[in-house]
């Protein structure tokens, strides 16, 4: 087993799981498009996504989901379903990566690290979101919307060009939201206080 590759593995399928977490139907449609370039080769039960009519069916999905969220109360709605989705997606990327290796490691790693990251930053997304919506009555929800889906493009170069760099990235997004959240909690404990 060469282990640097099965961290960088790891590193790309964790950051792809991630970036799932903020729009689900993206990565695997930038991992379509990579594979049908020829950029990266997914091979067994995940070569079904190197087909240009797969990356066809995934851009639509990827249209349509991007543009639920800028619709007030319609993001919100999209979060019950997505936070679960979500979490399946960041397996099935995280699983993807790690085809060459072990399947009892493979699905291992997938359960744990790939649907983790992608639930955890799912569930950020959806607190973020209900933030804004209390705060601001969803006005405030489409720039959220602006963020999440360049956070999922830029997670997923990244992801596909530097592991590393990807969770360094995502520590700071990590921060940024609780940060952001915090702040969101005060102003609104300002406003009901005045």
């Amino acid at each position: 087993m060469d282990y640097l590759s099965l961290i960088s593995a790891i590193g790309v399928g964790i950051g792809l799981s991630a970036a799932c977490g903020f729009r689900i139907f993206l990565p695997p449609a930038m991992m379509s498009l990579a594979a049908n370039l020829d950029w990266m080769e997914l091979d067994g039960q995940f070569a079904m996504l190197d087909s240009w009519s797969a990356f066809a069916v995934l851009s639509a999905a990827v249209a349509f989901e991007i543009g639920g969220y800028f619709i007030p109360w319609i993001d919100n709605l999209l979060d019950v379903v997505a936070t679960p989705t979500a979490a399946l997606a960041g397996v099935f990327v995280s699983a993807s990566m790690l085809g060459e290796f072990d399947p009892m490691l493979q699905w291992s790693v997938a359960l744990i690290a790939g649907g983790g990251a992608a639930g955890t930053v799912q569930i950020g997304t959806v607190a973020t979101r209900a933030a804004s919506t209390g705060t601001t009555g969803g006005l405030a929800n489409p720039l959220i919307a602006i963020f999440e889906a360049i956070a999922a493009v830029v997670l997923t170069i990244l992801a596909l060009l530097s592991p590393i760099i990807v969770v360094i990235a995502l520590i700071a997004m990590f921060y940024f939201s609780f940060k952001m959240i915090s702040n969101l909690k005060q102003r609104k404990a300002k406003t009901q206080a005045a």
